[in-house]
C-alpha cells in the first residue's frame, strides 16, 4: 500500500508545480488554491508513505520522480525542449531512484 501512497503523492506534486507555474506568483486564485490544496494533499500520501519508507529514501523517490514526471509533461503538453542534456539528467535521476529503491528502506 505505501507504494499506491507515494505514487498519489508522486501524482500531486506534479500537479503541484503546474498549478503553481499557472498561480504567476500567486496572483491567479483558483491556481494558487490548486496549489496549496494539492501540495497538502500531496504532502498527506507522503507522510503515510513515510510510515513504511525510509524518510530519506521515500522523500527523495517522491521528488526525484515528480521532477521526471513534470520535465516530461512539459515536453508533452507545453512544448517546452527535451534536449540531451535533460535527457541525461533523467536517466541519473532514475538510476539514483534505483539505487535508494536497492538499498533497502522501505
Amino acid at each position: 500500500m505505501h507504494w499506491l501512497y507515494l505514487g498519489i503523492a508522486v501524482v500531486l506534486e506534479i500537479v503541484v508545480a503546474i498549478s503553481a507555474g499557472n498561480a504567476k506568483g500567486f496572483t491567479r486564485p483558483l491556481w494558487t488554491i490548486a496549489t496549496l490544496v494539492s501540495g497538502g494533499i500531496a504532502t498527506y500520501f507522503l507522510s503515510l508513505a513515510l510510515l513504511t519508507f525510509d524518510v530519506g529514501v521515500g522523500y527523495a523517490i517522491w521528488t526525484s520522480t515528480a521532477s521526471v514526471g513534470i520535465v516530461v509533461l512539459g515536453t508533452l503538453m507545453f512544448g517546452q525542449q527535451l534536449g540531451w542534456k535533460k535527457l541525461l539528467g533523467i536517466a541519473v535521476v532514475i538510476g539514483g531512484v534505483v539505487g535508494l529503491r536497492l538499498s533497502g528502506g522501505a
